[in-house]
């Protein structure tokens, strides 16, 4: 329940949000019985609790749903099975005693610091927003400049709108519904700026919320310099050229009180770092066989802090798996150790998970380096399938049965996204 908090459990999963909370369900789907959630925030459901617009749940339920009832229909899953989770607390720590057990340091508002007792770990603390300092957008330091996420957090849980004239940096999908929430709510968003020469969110939200409000997108362009002592004043925009260094000569300045930055996520790993799990340099994310294992015996890993995804349905699937996996290692059961290492090949910007075992039928989640149209995806010899185009924003999953990887016999498994003219 929540709030609650035993000494022993079978898995303790780090994270209330939408793998946290499918992470533990999964858990229980394995035959295990204690779970705990430990969650930073006064209230479980993560990131969808602020996503008041609809798109979620499609792929999962097969119904459009908003984020919170997203978040809802879990969170009431986990109080009817019975699942602990105690808010505001944080994991600090996790070692091992000589029997093996896990030894997970929590720090709480209400029981400060304790050891809780568990035979495996999931996971899950989610993604982070990039910042103006990783940039380095050079200019004054007004007040009016915030990432499109505490935005979204001002305008759909606090009531405040951040200001009446705005500009987006980056085309994030954060970003896009930003600019269409301000909109709505009578705000003159002046525009979008991408660095890349293509939109970084999904195409629906392209189409939804900046071509059906008129809200023009720059591609290419970007932000070269602020303007402002006590609140923004305006902001230079610029084309860039191959380098994505800005053309100054050609750049223009933005009236505007209101500068949202949405320059993309990254997976919040502080913790692995401090527990020595390897990480993957592309993803930023640790690295996992076909299990969701890490390379630290006993943790699992899952959701945005493994990579980042585009939709909330895609980490309630990978969350499920991690938790079930992880309940099994609680149970004692070691399934067969991976044997294939899985390889980004041609235009492929990275695969997960990046193992593979025989015995059993896998997803395997996949970017491109850019777009193609169309495109061949190629496994290795094992399966090819034409694709009619392929963006960095959309992620692409597919999966393989174990009949294809019984008769492969080596050790690595190229994937390739090869273009086609047609």
């Amino acid at each position: 329940m929540f709030g609650r908090m035993s000494k022993s459990y079978d898995v303790v999963v780090v994270g209330g949000g939408p793998a946290g909370l499918a992470a533990a369900l999964g858990a229980l789907e394995s035959g295990i019985s204690r779970v705990l959630i430990v969650e930073r925030e006064p209230e479980a459901g993560g990131i969808l609790r602020q996503c008041i617009h609809s798109g979620f749940g499609l792929h999962h339920f097969k119904e459009e749903l908003t984020g919170p009832e997203y978040a809802e229909r879990f969170i009431t899953k986990v109080i009817d099975r019975d699942i602990d989770v105690v808010p505001q607390s944080y994991v600090t720590g996790l070692a091992v005693d000589s029997e093996g057990t896990r030894l997970v340091r929590v720090l709480s508002e209400r029981g400060g610091l304790s050891t809780i007792e568990c035979r495996s770990v999931v996971l899950a603390m989610g993604c982070r927003e990039r910042t103006r300092g990783a940039v380095r957008i050079p200019g004054s330091r007004p007040s009016g400049i915030c990432t499109a996420g505490l935005a979204q957090k001002l305008v759909n849980l606090d009531g405040y709108l951040p200001g009446e004239r705005a500009v987006i940096l980056g085309s994030g999908d954060i970003g896009l519904i930003m600019a269409r929430r301000l909109t709505l709510e009578g705000c003159k968003v002046e525009g979008v700026f991408e660095l890349m020469p293509y939109s970084n969110g999904l195409t629906r939200n392209v189409v939804q919320c900046l071509s059906d409000f008129d809200i023009p997108l720059h591609l290419s362009t970007t932000v070269a310099m602020i303007h402002g002592r006590d609140r923004l004043e305006a902001v230079t925009v610029a084309p860039v050229d191959e380098a994505g260094q800005p053309i100054l000569e050609k750049g223009w300045d933005v009236p505007c009180d209101t500068l949202l930055l949405s320059i993309g996520l990254i997976p919040e790993n502080e913790l692995s770092l401090n527990l020595g799990i390897e990480l993957d340099v592309v993803t930023g994310g640790p690295v996992v066989t076909s299990t969701m294992a890490t390379s630290l015996p006993g943790v699992f890993a899952c959701g945005n802090v493994l990579h980042v995804h585009d939709l909330v349905d895609f980490v309630t699937e990978e969350a499920l798996r991690a938790g079930r996996f992880a309940g099994e290692y609680a149970r004692h059961i070691r399934r067969p150790q991976d044997t294939i290492s899985l390889v980004p090949g041609q235009n492929v910007r990275y695969c997960l998970p990046h193992t593979l075992s025989p015995d059993r039928t896998h997803t395997i989640y996949l970017r491109t380096k850019k777009k193609l149209q169309p495109c061949l995806l190629k496994v290795g010899d094992l399966l090819e399938r034409k694709l009619r185009f392929v963006v960095p924003a959309e992620m692409i999953h597919l999966t393989i049965k174990p009949e294809l990887l019984e008769r492969f016999y080596e050790d690595r498994l190229q994937i390739d996204l090869i273009p086609l003219t047609e």
